[in-house]
């Protein structure tokens, strides 16, 4: 396969972890055959002293022909004033605004190896296997602002179009996994949920086969923490998933852990830690690149379609997290490089194992 990748290393350790995942790409292009050509432009804070934009014109348009695009983090003290009239995070906000990626998902899984990490007892943590599906692209993230002297608003907008396109992406990732479908919502307040849940309830019945059940957002927060081993697929609109999402992932006990697939109609993708800039560490090669491999591992399975290319970059990363070397952020001492070189290590070691399987089984035929 032949694909063009484009990196947005942007601001802090993001084009250090950045840097980590492109290696593991080469390595699966190496070790599968494949042709990976990768174009790195600029987003964030880094693009704004650099252009004066968050977003230049010359990467918006690479990520639009592109077949996917890899992220690092936007965002750093220095940019950090919200009266600026142009911030870091505006560029990724109209990136996934111009990508029509409306469906973000985070995978949640607790490593056993770290369960002692987590700040919840570790007989909670058996079984934690979630998928997040936050909308992304509606809400009051991209609704109508106003600010005057004394008051200010944020207007929350969605379309019945809005919420079934990423409901019915809920429902369908459902069907592969565990056939349940948790709705979160404040439709005993708001009218935007009210739209969003009777919405739900009218989608969830062309999937007779999945079972749905409605919570409440500030319920939900509770119940993350309580019994995270009951929900399988939990879907629910941008501020709440930003809010909740954040919330599940010290259940892994580490940020620098997770990924995100930020999906739309196509199979054009974007991919992301979810994890901030770290400006605290940047530049000192401490960063946990695990959460960008993982998002690269996202992008062979949602954007190329190479779903075993995906499976051994994460049984890789399983294999590292199960015997080190551990990023210092999850009580080990090794350093980014270090972890890079220990997964693309057992990537190898992936790839010999099923060539002689497959170079015995046609023996054996």
């Amino acid at each position: 396969m032949k694909a063009r990748i484009v990196t947005l290393p942007g601001d802090g350790v993001g084009p250090e972890v950045t840097a980590a995942a492109v290696a593991v790409l080469k390595t699966v292009a190496a070790r599968y055959e494949h042709v990976f050509a990768f174009e790195q432009q600029l987003i964030g804070g880094i693009a704004i002293d650099a252009t004066g934009e968050p977003l230049p014109a010359a990467a918006l348009a690479a990520c639009q022909s592109a077949d996917a695009v890899l992220l690092g983090a936007v965002g750093g003290p220095q940019w950090s004033d919200p009266n600026a009239p142009v911030r870091p995070e505006q560029g990724l906000l109209a990136l996934r605004a111009a990508l029509g990626v409306y469906a973000n998902l985070r995978p949640l899984q607790v490593h056993p190896a770290l369960a002692n990490l987590s700040p919840l007892k570790n007989d909670k943590l058996k079984h934690v296997d979630v998928l997040f599906v936050r909308e992304l692209t509606g809400g009051a993230y991209f609704g109508a602002k106003t600010r005057s002297a004394d008051a200010a608003t944020d207007e929350c907008r969605y379309t019945v179009a809005e919420i079934e396109r990423v409901v019915r992406r809920a429902f369908e990732l459902a069907r592969g996994r565990r056939h349940h479908v948790t709705s979160v919502d404040k439709a005993n307040v708001l009218e935007t949920s009210r739209l969003w849940r009777s919405t739900v309830q009218r989608i969830a019945a062309d999937y007779p086969d999945v079972k749905l059940e409605h919570q409440l957002v500030d319920s939900m927060a509770m119940l993350l923490l309580t019994r995270p081993n009951r929900y399988d697929v939990v879907v629910t609109e941008n501020l709440f998933g930003d809010i909740l999402t954040d919330e599940a992932a010290a259940l892994a006990g580490s940020l620098g852990l997770l990924p995100s697939a930020s999906l739309g109609d196509g199979r054009r993708g974007l991919y992301e830690p979810i994890h901030g800039s770290a400006p605290d560490i940047a530049g000192q090669g401490v960063a946990n690149p695990i959460g960008a491999i993982l998002s690269a591992a996202l992008l062979l399975r949602h954007s190329l379609g190479l779903e075993a290319e995906a499976v051994a970059v994460e049984s890789a990363v399983e294999q590292v997290l199960r015997h080190g070397p551990h990023s210092r952020d999850i009580g080990g001492s090794a350093g980014t490089d270090e972890v890079r070189d220990a997964v693309i290590a057992a990537i190898d070691d992936h790839a010999d194992t099923a060539a002689a399987f497959f170079a015995g089984a046609r023996a054996c035929g």
